[in-house]
């Protein structure tokens, strides 16, 4: 028994050591684990930090350099600045712009600091309390819920540089989880020297212009005008938290795309706020919590925003100005200020659509369930649409797709599909095909309007269409038309420079001139009749704008001088030198028109259109100031009697202008010519002042696209309300320089020609005016 009881204390005596024996071993290697984790802690993770900064045999890919650090490159998007100050829209890849700390109010860093890094001013980029959160979290599985280990440094080192993409990469492809920790390295490191290099208030302003807010928005000023249409400086406490919540999740937390989602996040980073004692009222933060999120939402793109057709216009000549000089328009942050006034814009945006918005009731009402496309017989035109739709982008696309005679080309064209659709009380919702779409849009009248300060050259408001986003084709400068009747003028005018009065009287008798082929052209009046046999002075018939009088000024001065007058005055495209030119056959531009008629109102002197100043950096350094080019088109005598005859179309009986409202002519003295093409496909009105002259444009994009009628598609009825529209609102804004007043008269004093009371007209309406020389009344 004793021995049996020995032997069983013996073994058990042996198991002990055994289990001693055992721990001491794992003794033993848990302190040698901890030593070796220690140096490795100690002495590895230096040494690995230093191999990935110094980018040890080019395994790991190289950092910025000290100074891109100290002076990080952020793509900016170039602004377009109005006269006035305002931002007219940007040119950019990623719409963004920059602020300064000075620019951001007090709730919105705030903000920021307690929601995303509540330690920034305690840790020099690296925040080792939340790298120990997020350990704790990932071991007992709840990685995320009290946030991420990442600072705010850090943040700006990840917008700034792409430490993950191609450009810091290095010559060995780490996998997925190596490749994130070889990353987050180079953000630590990068951080820590953004620390070194910058102030706490240069790197909160640094985060604030880097950081997306989605639908291609980047920073924080671009997006307080997307969103609530502030500067970030006017941001209140809950749109701040907003802002700062949509960091977390572009799209997920978007007040426009999921508000309910943008609200609780609100109110989880005002949550934040009040526990952190920077909100210290309790009323105040419930308040806040059970207030909606209210949104001003306005898309900063190319369609959206005032003078759309303008910036689109003057973008060719801008990326050519800064290809000569190796700048990338779009991310080179460029402050490019122009002529035009915002305001201005404004009304003339508004003169235009109210406008059109009417006339486009008038047209539809018109052609009462007709085609608007007609052939010069008034009949509808074949296969209109089908010839059309051959020059969409849809059907070329179509046609590689499938090949031309392929019936599946047809079939698509057919295909309706879902689409928003332009319409003058908003964006419409609907089905269509392509073939609809053509026929939807091609109804459409359209138009162009510009206004021009005839004294300085600088355009003030351009107007190229009814909508950008759904026509893009600009009617000012691209498109050219035919001017009709607001040619006269260069007629006039030559035969002024050549000596001929305004009050010089001629029957109203049509003329026949000889055509080169062998026929004749004998021009009719607008009333179809070749003239009533009444005289009329020069100014009268210009004013009435009788085609029977214009052609016999045009026999007078000669064809090839009228075309020459018009040249000087400022018409760059090719006139054809034709009888008919008197009539305005040969296609130009708004854009010329205004500027042509300017230089009657400038005492001759032409200057070329000009609308940007001056283009800086991003830093407000200029690097080009612009002038107008100027030159003398005509003496200054002439260039006022061409004043005082289109002044005759508001004070001559019968005058095309005389329609105007009467509290733009009361006290003011203003000029105006109307045109109207044949077929009334195009619709014109110049109109002058004494400190502006503005021109609009009307008709389809078609010339077969018009009224069936010619009178209701004449420039008075589509054109001129555009003016006198734009003109009423100048008028009654009184932060404007554009006030009413009198055109300047010659230094020299006017002569006697203009008395047409005291004028002795020639014996014969055709004799030459170098007859008259003797005549002192001449």
């Amino acid at each position: 028994m004793n021995i049996s009881n020995e032997r069983s204390h013996n073994a058990q005596n042996q198991d002990k050591t055994s289990i001693l024996l055992r721990r001491n071993i794992w003794f033993k290697r848990g302190v040698r684990a901890i030593w070796i984790g220690f140096i490795c802690i100690v002495f590895g993770l230096p040494m690995y930090v230093l191999a990935v900064s110094n980018d040890l045999f080019g395994i790991f890919g190289g950092l910025p350099s000290t100074k891109s650090i100290e002076n990080p490159e952020n793509d900016l998007s170039s602004d377009i600045i109005s006269a006035d100050g305002v931002s007219l829209g940007r040119y950019y890849r990623y719409n963004r712009s920059q602020v300064s700390y000075d620019q951001l109010s007090p709730d919105l860093i705030n903000t920021l600091i307690h929601s995303e890094d509540h330690r920034f001013y305690e840790h020099s980029g690296l925040d080792f309390y939340s790298y120990i959160r997020v350990l704790y979290g990932i071991f007992t599985f709840r990685a995320g819920v009290k946030g991420g280990g990442s600072t705010i440094s850090q943040q700006v080192a990840k917008n700034l540089f792409d430490t993950r993409g191609e450009e810091l990469s290095g010559s060995v492809k780490f996998p997925g989880p190596l490749h994130v920790l070889v990353s987050k390295t180079k953000e630590w490191i990068i951080a820590i020297q953004l620390e070194r290099n910058l102030t706490k208030e240069e790197i909160i302003a640094m985060y604030f212009n880097t950081v997306p807010f989605g639908r291609t928005t980047y920073g924080i000023k671009v997006a307080a005008e997307t969103y609530f249409n502030k500067e970030p400086h006017e941001l209140t406490l809950s749109e701040a938290a907003v802002l700062v919540g949509m960091l977390q999740g572009n799209y997920t937390f978007n007040p426009i795309d999921n508000p309910e989602n943008a609200s609780r996040k609100r109110n989880q980073v005002l949550a934040k706020l009040f526990d952190y004692g920077y909100i210290k009222s309790e009323a105040k933060y419930d308040s806040l919590i059970s207030s909606p999120i209210k949104t001003k939402y306005r898309l900063r793109n190319q369609n959206a925003g005032l003078a759309t057709y303008f910036r689109a216009v003057i973008k060719t000549d801008l990326l050519k100005w800064a290809r000569l000089r190796n700048i990338d328009l779009e991310e080179s942050g460029l402050r490019i200020y122009t002529t035009i006034d915002s305001r201005m814009q404004r009304y003339a945006e508004e003169a235009v659509f109210e406008s059109m918005k009417q006339q486009q009731v008038t047209f539809n009402s018109h052609l009462n369930g007709r085609k608007p496309w007609i052939d010069e017989n008034g009949n509808e035109i074949q296969g209109f649409l089908q010839t059309k739709v051959k020059k969409t982008d849809a059907y070329r696309h179509l046609v590689a797709r499938y090949g031309e005679k392929n019936d599946s080309v047809k079939i698509m064209l057919n295909k309706k599909k879902r689409m928003w659709v332009f319409t003058y009380t908003g964006e419409r919702d609907t089905l269509f095909s392509t073939m609809d779409s053509l026929n939807y849009y091609l109804r459409f009248l359209q138009s162009g309007f510009m206004s021009m300060d005839p004294l300085t050259g600088a355009v003030k408001a351009w107007v190229g269409g009814v909508n950008y986003k759904y026509f893009k084709y600009d009617h000012v400068k691209q498109g050219k038309r035919q001017p009709g009747s607001t040619f006269k003028p260069f007629v006039y005018g030559r035969a002024i420079e050549d000596g001929y009065s305004p009050c010089l009287t001629l029957l109203d008798i049509s003329p026949t001139f000889k055509l080169s082929n062998g026929d004749t052209w004998t021009p009719s009046n607008s009333d179809g009749t070749r003239g009533d046999g009444q005289p009329n002075t020069l100014r009268r018939a210009m004013a009435r704008s009788l085609n029977t009088i214009t052609a016999q000024v045009m026999q007078k001065v000669g064809i090839e001088n009228v075309v020459d007058f018009a040249y000087r005055m400022g018409i760059t495209s090719k006139l054809d030198p034709v009888p008919s030119l008197c009539l305005g056959v040969s296609d130009i531009s708004l854009y010329e028109l205004v500027a042509a008629y300017s230089a009657y109102v400038n005492s001759g002197i032409h200057t070329q259109p000009f609308y940007i100043t001056r283009i800086e950096d991003k830093n407000g350094n200029v690097l080009e100031n612009f002038t107008p080019k100027i030159r003398q088109a005509v003496s200054e005598q002439t260039a006022f009697k061409m004043v005082y005859m289109l002044m005759g179309g508001v004070e001559e009986e019968g005058g095309s202008s005389r329609a105007l409202p009467e509290d733009l002519k009361s006290e003011n003295e203003i000029g105006g010519k109307t045109g109207t093409t044949t077929n009334a496909s195009d619709g014109w009105y110049m109109g002058i002042t004494h400190n502006l002259v503005s021109g609009a444009w009307v008709g389809g994009d078609e010339r077969s696209i018009h009224y069936r009628t010619w009178s209701l598609g004449q420039g008075g009825n589509t054109a001129r309300p555009i003016w006198a529209r734009y003109m009423q609102r100048v008028y009654a804004d009184r932060s404007l320089e554009y006030k009413k007043g009198a055109f300047k008269r010659p230094e020299d004093g006017l002569d006697a020609s203009l008395d047409c009371s005291a004028y002795v007209n020639p014996d014969t309406p055709d004799s030459d005016p170098d007859d008259n020389a003797s005549n002192p009344n001449y």
